[in-house]
């Protein structure tokens, strides 16, 4: 679904990212983490065409992202490449990027209908469909202003999927969210998850989350992806000592109830 290869990206003297491969299979849910400054979220923006990779080439569903060929070779991909590649991936920001002047009808509707060019009836059908997966079919004319943090994030996540993409990134999609808002988000994320055939990458800081979720998980640091494997081998068995420090500070014990139980609480 997704080639990753030899990506770098540096900003100046900077090395954000340092040759990575990556691949991730149709349907597949990856869950990508680290500490911050890791690499992991520029790993998302470039395939969301949000950031311009420095060297390597990425591949969506068959097809170069950042290159098209043209007289039998690749060149720099132009605007029109970009936004037929694109169309085919979805992303949840950590802030919502709702417009506020549209009701969250308008908001779920707006992209179906003018980059994908449906009809406003079949628009506002797909986006009805959308909002009552996700809990919101009662505030289909309310504005964003009207909503809870968690609302809003919802609405993002459905005005992302009723696009339909092959692909969907979610970037650290709560973390900008109160604490007892988390839960209703993790929860909708994790029913798209259970329900599709769609592609997951998630960028995450929510360790619980990502084990729940993911069918493999990225430890990234310094630029290089370090360790990955299933959630069972990365949290029960993480082989190098870098994975081992990141993971002990998330790792509390503490006495509950009748025995001691052992947490893996999400991280800072």
């Amino acid at each position: 679904m997704v080639k990753y290869r030899s990506i770098s990206k540096s900003y100046g003297d900077v090395q954000v990212l340092n040759k990575i491969d990556l691949d991730i299979m149709p349907g597949e849910k990856v869950a990508v983490i680290g500490p911050s400054g890791s690499g992991k979220t520029t790993l998302a923006r470039m395939l969301m065409t949000l950031e311009q990779p420095t060297a390597g080439t990425i591949e969506v569903d068959g097809e170069m992202l950042w290159h098209e060929e043209k007289g039998g070779r690749f060149v720099t991909a132009g605007e029109k490449h970009l936004h037929r590649v694109r169309s085919k991936i979805g992303m949840v920001f950590q802030h919502f990027n709702l417009f506020p002047h549209m009701t969250i009808m308008r908001n779920v509707t707006e992209a179906p209908m003018y980059v994908l060019g449906l009809d406003r009836e079949t628009a506002e059908q797909r986006a009805y469909e959308m909002l009552s997966k996700v809990g919101l079919a009662d505030k289909l004319a309310e504005y964003p202003s009207r909503l809870s943090g968690g609302q809003k994030q919802r609405v993002a996540i459905a005005r992302a999927v009723v696009m339909r993409p092959k692909i969907m990134l979610f970037d650290e999609a709560t973390s900008a969210l109160d604490p007892e808002l988390v839960g209703e988000v993790l929860a909708v994320i994790k029913d798209l998850a259970a329900q599709g055939d769609m592609a997951m990458m998630l960028i995450t800081h929510e360790m619980d989350f990502a084990r729940d979720i993911a069918d493999r998980i990225i430890f990234t640091d310094g630029g290089s992806i370090v360790e990955q494997g299933t959630p069972e081998q990365i949290f029960e068995n993480p082989q190098s000592p870098r994975l081992q420090a990141f993971l002990s500070r998330f790792r509390q014990t503490w006495f509950m109830g009748n025995g001691l139980q052992q947490v893996s609480p999400s991280a800072e």
